[in-house]
């Protein structure tokens, strides 16, 4: 049976609090915020930060369009976990949301980024020797303008989701009855019209 994103990485993290009694955990938030969609990424870091209270099991950081600038900060932080977000052209329909892992990145991404995702995520594996992966969200558009009504929507959600697991509710890496989310938008945000049926994943491309 297809899983969705947030059982993915529910149980993600779930395996390494059995290896690691206290995984460090950093979320990055990559996109430009003038680009529409492309904003989901660094719209959803920052609801992270207003909802997560201070710890020093987690750094959420707005990336913007050069992830790459934060380096230095992740190296100093010395993460079990990096999760990037990201809008990501996935040929899925618009808010369909996947568990990339690192592996499958190639390809994967928006045009308005510094550096490609795949040579961003190779490039962060040797500098920081942890696991990275990428919480991808399918753009309606990745044009200059206002982020689509779809995605207003679908980024706090998101976002609530992310703040559950990222907070230890769900310490054992399991999904609490009833807080399971589907792939598509029209599951994620039920008050969404006419958001074409997406495809479910198992976390790759």
């Amino acid at each position: 049976m297809n899983r969705s994103w947030d059982v993915l990485l529910g149980e993600q993290l779930g395996r390494l609090r059995k290896t690691t009694a206290s995984p460090r955990v950093a979320v990055l938030g990559i996109g430009h915020e003038l680009q529409g969609d492309d904003a989901a990424g660094v719209l959803i870091a920052r609801h992270l930060q207003s909802l997560l209270g201070p710890s020093e099991e987690r750094l959420v950081l707005c990336a913007g369009p050069a992830p790459e600038n934060c380096t230095g900060a992740l190296r100093r932080f010395g993460p079990d976990l990096v999760l990037m977000i990201d809008a990501a052209q996935m040929d899925e329909a618009p808010g369909t949301v996947r568990l990339i892992s690192c592996q499958d990145v190639t390809g994967i991404g928006a045009s308005t980024h510094t550096l490609p995702l795949h040579i961003l995520v190779k490039y962060l594996t040797s500098e920081l020797g942890c696991e990275i992966t990428l919480l991808g969200i399918q753009p309606a558009f990745v044009e200059f303008g206002e982020m689509s009504p779809l995605m207003l929507k679908v980024v706090p959600a998101i976002a609530k989701r992310l703040a559950i697991l990222l907070g230890k509710e769900l310490g054992d890496g399991t999904i609490q009855e009833g807080l399971a989310l589907n792939t598509n938008a029209a599951a994620l945000v039920p008050d969404v019209d006419e958001v074409p049926a997406a495809k479910s994943e198992q976390g790759t491309t």
